[in-house]
């Protein structure tokens, strides 16, 4: 990998130090300043969830066709949309971040996600405005994009440089603990308005309620970060530009590096999301039953991500990023064949249950170690840029060749397409420095 790049002295002394990081004025991080830091974070895998579970009835409003398979595809292929120009917000919201402070950033994030949120909830169907409504949905997919891409950059490497140095691990965890939130939230905000309301009813304007809910969510989540210490003050004198060049040029490795160790587990992640569609189109089983899996992996998610985060904390980044990924790559093909064989509710919750488990704990160790690989003038940009780009490239296709994997490979086929990718994140995990005791202060 030396010919990637060869970082400076300075950063190898940050990496190699084998002292904890520095507590010298570091700014005091509370529970509330926690749960302001991962509020975007949610409410996006929020709409996430929200988004997928209507799809329907979000084609059928904006996208008529000829028929529903038609228009479900027009509202899927919006939804993919927002991957797209992730790593645009990666690159600008990234850099505002590293020259003004991460405060400023995260506050425009969650300006964006409300804008793109909003225009869903509030936009009048194609019936009424014609083809200004899809329009309309697709810039705040767009809007919904550039926000996620340039939020994870900012509100973790917040968490890691505010983190007492013995807890970082944990404390930048809840970054993948509130996505297992958001999807149990998103799950049961689905499954409740589906259950209360009639199929016109849903069509008609109950898949809006959702979005609405997350709205109301959203000042409470501003006025929360409005009170966020700030951990980095930023370089006025340096452009953005000048930021994003100099991440790409010096820090070409670990970005190379960041990005394959994002591969598995976008994958892995997205392989969780696609259980319910899994369940129901190969497996055949009743549609109650594939959400109720999609629920158990949002609630193991989240536990497990702490459970994964503290435990770096103590046994270091590596350890928890390597071996929990080790596993998933050994057992993934044998719960997929267990599930092919007994197509049940216990075998899909254990499957459901072990891939999320297992992902949420390689995902939470890898999450704080990428941001300790970056200096502090350029952490957020480079954290963005990972996993903007990992996410859009290796999570915005997994459904899509799964899919057509399956037609070819059949029911194994998301099983064989873990493993491999799995293989290739090994190699760059193991290929990653130890960051524990990294000192996130310079």
């Amino acid at each position: 990998m030396s010919t990637l790049i060869t970082t400076g002295a300075t950063d190898r002394s940050r990496l190699d130090s084998g002292r904890p990081a520095s507590e010298e004025e570091k700014p005091a991080i509370t529970k509330t300043a926690v749960a302001a830091a991962i509020a975007g974070n949610a409410l996006e895998f929020y709409d996430f969830v929200i988004y997928a579970f209507f799809a329907v009835y979000i084609g059928k409003t904006f996208f008529p066709a000829g028929n529903e398979a038609a228009s479900l595809l027009a509202s899927v292929a919006v939804f993919g949309v927002g991957f797209f120009t992730r790593p645009l917000g990666g690159v600008v919201i990234g850099a505002f971040a590293d020259k003004v402070g991460r405060k400023p950033a995260m506050i425009l994030t969650v300006a964006l996600i409300t804008i793109g949120t909003l225009g869903l909830a509030a936009t009048p169907g194609y019936a009424s405005i014609g083809m200004a409504a899809p329009i309309i949905v697709l810039v705040c997919r767009l809007l919904q994009g550039l926000a996620i891409g340039g939020e994870v950059g900012p509100s973790t490497s917040l968490l890691v440089e505010a983190a007492p140095s013995d807890k970082r691990g944990l404390y930048a965890s809840w970054q993948i603990a509130s996505q297992g939130i958001a999807v149990l939230v998103g799950g049961l905000c689905g499954v409740l308005v589906s259950a209360s309301l009639s199929e016109a009813q849903l069509a008609d304007w109950g898949w809006r309620i959702p979005f609405l809910v997350s709205l109301l969510l959203i000042p409470i989540a501003v006025y929360m970060r409005r009170k966020l210490p700030e951990t980095h003050e930023g370089a006025s004198e340096r452009s953005g530009a000048e930021i994003v060049s100099t991440v790409v040029s010096q820090y070409r490795r670990y970005l190379i590096l960041g990005v394959l160790v994002m591969l598995a587990g976008s994958v892995s992640t997205q392989v969780g999301n696609y259980m319910t569609t899994y369940a129901i189109h190969t497996l055949k089983l009743p549609a109650v039953l594939a959400q109720t899996g999609t629920l158990v992996g949002g609630l193991t998610t989240f536990i497990f991500a702490l459970v994964a985060g503290a435990l770096s904390d103590r046994f270091g980044r590596k350890m928890l990023m390597i071996w929990p990924r080790v596993a998933l790559t050994a057992l993934i093909v044998p719960l997929f064949m267990l599930l092919d064989s007994s197509p049940n509710a216990a075998t899909l919750i254990c499957v459901t249950s072990a891939i999320t488990l297992l992902t949420a704990m390689s995902g939470a160790a890898s999450l704080v170690a990428i941001p300790e690989l970056m200096p502090t003038a350029f952490r957020s940009t480079g954290t963005s840029l990972i996993y903007a780009i990992g996410a859009t490239l290796f999570g915005g296709s997994t459904q899509f060749i799964i899919t057509w994997l399956i037609g070819i490979l059949g029911p194994l086929a998301p099983a064989y397409y873990v493993m491999i990718t799995g293989i290739i994140t090994l190699w760059a995990m193991w290929m990653l420095p130890e960051t524990r005791n990294v000192d996130v202060s310079k």
